[in-house]
């Protein structure tokens, strides 16, 4: 079935698939499913009662934006709220429920940024919100507030289809804000139903495929993947919280083996997290030779994570050419690249220094190589250039540069920014005049057509002149003490006395923080970042788990973690600083470093804290 619309393709599937499950959400043991036509008429239902309300505030029905801000619980009922937005012809900006204060004021700048005017959510949710005073902000209207799920069913014959077209702007999605204030992509019916056709050929997927995921709906990931994939394909989807995964992984994998799940992804933590909290009894239970697409894309897709996670469950039946990592982001829909769904994952070495210098060296050398993981070829009807940023011109295939895209789903702009869209949406090549192009703000390389990320433009550290990628040393910092948690560690710059210097965020795993020795940590910390990278850190914060901001696909924010730490905003930690000033140069970062003292000092800390721990353990029996 070819559609013009998202609305036109609901409403081919209510007419022609009427009584099949489209959706079925768990919550706990419970199991709630929409059938396609009753899934129609509660999205005709929410969009009459859309219209009826911006037309009491005597606005515009076409193009209003509605915010969405539904709890992660009431997946179909924020699902059914977004396809009510398109039937009414409004404009949706899905967001997340604010659980802390960071979220509240990310809420409230979309909400602003958006210009909208009606705040679509629960019965349950209202009250909370409500007392945020969100609306303040608002030109005063009658009612900015509309509960979706108490609405009666509207006779059908009521609704009339709004007119919309390939080129009507269908949703804003707020980008995850990892490298700064996120902006609103503006996403068409066309770059949707284009974004779609190439994940179906990326993926394999199939009028038999069955999809299964937890990912928050109102991320790209979630809502492109998750939602809109299955209504493309006309198959039935099993989803649960995003919560309910974090309190017990198991769920995830439980889930994909009751449902025999084809697809099913997340970014790499979750992977990590599965091997961590998973036991072998649970294990037992799984069957996941169904598992034929577990895609992983949204943050660096590590080696490690994939060896750990196809060793451990290799026994429940997956199979290494399951694994699927890939490449995309809000600006170009969702989907960029993919690999094979019958292949294993590409796994590339190349040497650290080369690649510091922005250079392509493979190597099988473990000593001198980093590892990188391919994240496949360029999708249907995509072109992927590797760019120099600031020649503007391609890079030779052994340069590391920026990542530009070009293909029919890339969104048509940032909300309201004319400046950001033609910067980043309007690229062209500056000899050959090749575009437009999205640039990504991604580096990375091509080989043999596959593409390797290596890191952000934004976040590249730069100490002497050399390059070096926060997420590099991130795994380096993780991996050096059993203190410190995975996939929770930011490494970033800022500037002291005039000089840009080295601080390290790291999580503790709750198991430690009674028994912490700081001096043991810290130098375990320095000497590994010596070791690995030849930097110095200047200032170390331990902090609690759960303290490092992150997007909602758990990206780490490296800008609002330098802004805590220059503000002195962060809580509960405990924090580590140099008192001396920078090595000159780096012959003395090694004299320093290689000093006799020096490693008399490490091996007293790390004496220290063997002993403190013993000590505890030994309490801890006692009591």
């Amino acid at each position: 079935m070819t559609a013009a619309t998202l609305t036109d393709l609901l409403c081919y599937r209510a007419q022609h698939q009427p009584n099949q499950i489209a959706y079925t959400f768990l919550n706990n043991d419970d199991a709630t499913s929409l059938t396609y036509q009753v899934l129609d008429e509660q999205a005709r239902s929410i969009a009459q009662a859309l219209i009826a309300q911006l037309t009491r505030q005597n606005r515009s029905v076409a193009g209003s934006r509605a915010v969405l801000v539904y709890p992660y619980s009431a997946g179909l009922e924020f699902i059914a709220a977004f396809l009510g937005c398109l039937y009414a012809g409004v404009v949706a900006v899905p967001c997340y429920p604010p659980r802390n204060q960071h979220a509240f004021a990310d809420l409230q700048a979309r909400l602003d940024d958006a210009q909208a005017t009606v705040i679509l959510t629960t019965k349950m949710l209202l009250p909370k919100l409500m007392q945020l005073k969100l609306t303040e902000a608002i030109e005063p209207v009658l009612q900015p507030w509309l509960t979706t799920d108490a609405l009666p069913t509207a006779p059908i014959a009521d609704w009339v289809e709004p007119r919309l077209s390939h080129d009507t702007l269908a949703f804003v999605q707020y980008t995850s804000g990892s490298t700064g204030k996120p902006k609103g992509v503006i996403v068409t019916h066309g770059c949707i139903l284009e974004n779609q056709r190439m994940i179906k050929a990326a993926f394999g997927h199939s009028e038999t495929t069955i999809c299964m995921g937890w990912l928050p709906l109102f991320h790209d990931m979630g809502l492109i993947g998750n939602v809109l994939q299955p209504l493309y394909l006309g198959i039935p989807v099993t989803l649960m919280s995003p919560i309910a995964f974090i309190q017990k992984p198991i769920r995830w994998l439980q889930a994909i083996t009751r449902y025999q799940a084809t697809t099913s992804g997340a970014p790499n933590f979750a992977y990590d997290l599965l091997c961590q909290k998973t036991t072998d009894a649970q294990r037992a239970q799984l069957d996941l030779s169904c598992w034929q697409v577990a895609f992983c894309g949204a943050e660096p897709v590590r080696a490690e994570t994939i060896d750990r996670f196809v060793q451990q469950f290799e026994p429940c039946g997956f199979r290494r050419e399951a694994f699927y990592p890939c490449y995309g982001m809000a600006e170009a829909t969702l989907f960029i690249s993919g690999g094979s769904s019958t292949e294993p994952p590409i796994i590339q070495r190349v040497e650290a220094a080369a690649l510091e210098e922005n250079r392509v060296v493979c190597t099988n050398d473990v000593a001198l190589g980093r590892t990188l993981v391919g994240c496949g070829r360029a999708g249907l009807n995509a072109t992927i250039a590797i760019v120099d940023p600031d020649s503007l011109t391609r890079c030779a295939p052994d340069r590391v540069g920026e990542i530009w895209v070009s293909h029919p789903g890339i969104g048509k702009g940032y909300w309201q920014q004319p400046e950001e869209t033609a910067h980043t949406f309007q690229a062209y090549l500056r000899d050959t005049g090749e575009g437009p192009f999205l640039r990504t703000g991604d580096l990375g390389f091509l080989q043999k057509g596959e593409l390797f990320i290596t890191g952000r433009l934004k976040d590249v550290l730069i100490f002497w002149g050399f390059n070096h990628y926060p997420q590099h040393i991130e795994q380096t910092v993780e991996q050096c003490h059993p203190a410190l948690r995975s996939n929770a560690s930011a490494a970033f710059s800022a500037e002291i006395a005039g000089t840009e210097r080295l601080v390290i965020f790291q999580e503790v795993e709750r198991a430690y923080r009674q028994c912490l020795v700081l001096d043991e940590v810290v130098t375990a910390i320095r000497w590994a970042v010596f070791r690995e990278h030849l930097l110095d850190v200047y200032a170390i914060l331990l902090l609690p788990p759960g303290s490092i901001p992150k997007t909602s696909s758990g990206k780490i924010q490296h800008c609002a973690c330098r802004d805590q730490f220059l503000n002195g905003s962060f809580a509960e930690a405990v924090e580590w600083r140099s008192s001396q000033a920078e090595p000159s140069n780096l012959v003395s970062l090694i004299e320093q470093y290689m000093n006799p003292i020096t490693h008399l000092q490490r091996y007293a800390a790390a004496a220290r804290g063997r002993l403190k721990r013993s000590l505890y353990q030994l309490l801890a029996i006692r009591k």
